[in-house]
C-alpha cells in the first residue's frame, strides 16, 4: 500500500480543525459570570430541564445567563440563579418562566417585566414565577378539553 503526501496533509488538517472545535467546546462549557453582572434568583416548582449557561431573555433579547440551578433544602423547589447585565434594571414585579426554544430545542428563562417603580437589587429574588409545562401536557390538556366540548 502506498500513501500519498496529500492524504497525510489532509488528515492532519482535519485533526487540527477537530482539535480547535474541542478546545472551543471545553473553554465554553462552564458559564462564568461576566464582570459587572448582578445575580437574581427565582424559585420554581418545576425547573423543566433548564441548565447552567441557558439564556435569560426579555422580549426575545438575551440579557443574561443562568448561573446556577439548585434545590432548596426545605421546600425542595428548584432555585434558579441568573446573572443579569448591569444596564438592565428589573422591576420588582417581574415574572420569570421557563420556556422552550422549540419542540426539540433547549430551554431558556423568559422574564416578563412588570410595572413596579421599584427595582430588584443584586441578590434579589423574583417572587412571581410560572412553572415549566412540557409540550406533551399542553397538547393533552387541549385534546382533553376539546373532547369534552364536543360531547352531545
Amino acid at each position: 500500500m502506498r500513501y500519498n503526501a496529500v492524504e497525510t496533509i489532509m488528515a492532519a488538517v482535519v485533526l487540527a480543525v477537530a482539535g480547535v472545535f474541542l478546545a472551543f467546546a471545553i473553554s465554553h462549557s462552564h458559564f462564568r459570570p461576566e464582570e459587572g453582572y448582578y445575580s437574581v434568583s427565582a424559585e420554581f416548582s418545576d425547573a423543566g430541564g433548564i441548565e447552567t449557561g441557558a439564556d435569560v431573555r426579555i422580549n426575545g433579547i438575551t440579557i443574561g445567563r443562568v448561573a446556577r440551578v439548585a434545590i432548596a433544602p426545605r421546600s425542595l423547589s428548584a432555585v434558579v440563579t441568573m446573572s443579569i447585565r448591569p444596564d438592565i434594571r428589573l422591576p420588582a414585579d417581574t415574572m420569570a418562566s421557563i420556556a422552550s426554544k422549540g419542540p426539540l430545542g433547549g430551554k431558556f428563562l423568559k422574564l416578563s417585566p412588570g410595572t413596579s417603580r421599584h427595582h430588584l437589587a443584586a441578590g434579589g429574588r423574583l417572587s412571581r414565577t410560572r412553572a415549566y409545562q412540557p409540550l406533551e401536557e399542553v397538547v393533552s390538556k387541549e385534546i382533553f378539553q376539546s373532547g369534552l366540548n364536543n360531547r352531545p
